[in-house]
């Protein structure tokens, strides 16, 4: 499907293509296809004259084919988007093309920062005047995602941390919690990557000379907007790694729990095990043998010994 857009008013209109008929009618600022078919690849060509590849949005591209500019003018950039799906969080790479004044997007599925660039022009008057400022406006709205995202990990450690920190943690809650700190981890992590890549494509931009003096401040404006978020990544990984820490050295006391207690119970079936083993022996010249209460005293002093061990070691702490 084409999502073709085009400006009136200082506003951003979409209209939905499905021939080339009716592309041919529009001049538009902004054209996003989204998953398009070789039809809708080929209608680009006739009407706007710009050949797309099929593979433009590969993962595999050399990082020098991600960010060039071709002798007649036209502007490559390929960058990750962020979707932070609570189940599959991902990266989702998306390739610009800024030819003739008008900015062609490809990605192979709808994103939450295009969704919210959208809604904002459509809101807002004189917020888009032509194809760079679209392509500002989306890194922009990138960064602002970017940022809730980092806060919707900030309010789930907080969660973690107070089942981890303030309670009795058993392994069942423990593996719950490893569970969720690997998922934040994982998005904090694809975080960091989407604001990386949307650096570097700012910063191209703006070698590239392509801005105004207004969009180059915008441009600044965005790059310090991410060194902020850079380092709010940096302190959630701080964060996920101490209560990384927290959780294994719970299980590992649990644990260690588990091992006291064998050890506990091997040392006071020693003493026993040691009587049985002494008058077990085959020997001719054994008092007790002969001796008529000599297996109630063996059996006794078997328990006794086996108590012994129990009431020193919960005496001194030790089975708690």
């Amino acid at each position: 499907m084409l999502n073709v857009f085009t400006l009136a008013n200082g506003r951003l209109f979409q209209e939905e293509i499905e021939s080339l008929d009716g592309l041919a009618h529009v001049s538009p600022v902004w054209v996003d296809l989204e998953n398009p078919s070789p039809d809708e690849i080929g209608w680009i060509e006739q009407r706007f004259g710009l050949a797309i590849p099929q593979d433009i949005v590969d993962d595999d591209l050399e990082e020098s084919a991600r960010f060039y500019e071709e002798d007649n003018g036209e502007l490559h950039i390929r960058s990750d988007f962020l979707i932070g799906d609570d189940l599959t969080p991902r990266n989702v790479r998306v390739a610009f093309i800024l030819h003739n004044k008008v900015l062609f997007s490809i990605h192979a599925e709808d994103l939450p920062v295009f969704r919210l660039l959208r809604l904002r022009a459509r809101r807002i008057p004189a917020l888009i005047e032509d194809a760079k400022d679209v392509l500002l406006k989306l890194y922009d709205a990138d960064a602002e995602y970017s940022a809730d995202a980092l806060e919707g990990i900030y309010d789930s450690l907080e969660k973690v941390s107070a089942r981890v920190l303030k309670e009795d943690v058993n392994d069942a809650a423990a593996g719950e919690a490893l569970a969720a700190i690997a998922r934040e981890e994982d998005l904090n992590g694809r975080i960091r990557r989407n604001v990386m890549d949307t650096r570097r494509a700012i910063s191209f931009m703006m070698r590239s000379r392509m801005l105004n003096a207004e969009q180059f401040e915008e441009a600044r404006q965005i790059l310090r907007d991410i060194d902020s978020l850079d380092s709010h990544t940096a302190f959630l990984f701080d964060k996920i790694n101490f209560l990384l820490d927290a959780t294994v050295g719970f299980i590992n006391i649990n644990q260690n729990k588990i091992i006291k207690i064998f050890s506990v119970a091997s040392v006071a079936l020693l003493p026993p095990t040691l009587i049985a083993s002494i008058y077990g022996m085959n020997f001719r010249f054994m008092p007790e043998v002969e001796w008529r209460f000599g297996y109630p005293m063996a059996i006794g002093l078997m328990l006794l010994s086996i108590i012994s061990p129990f009431w020193y070691f919960r005496r001194k702490g030790w089975l708690k």
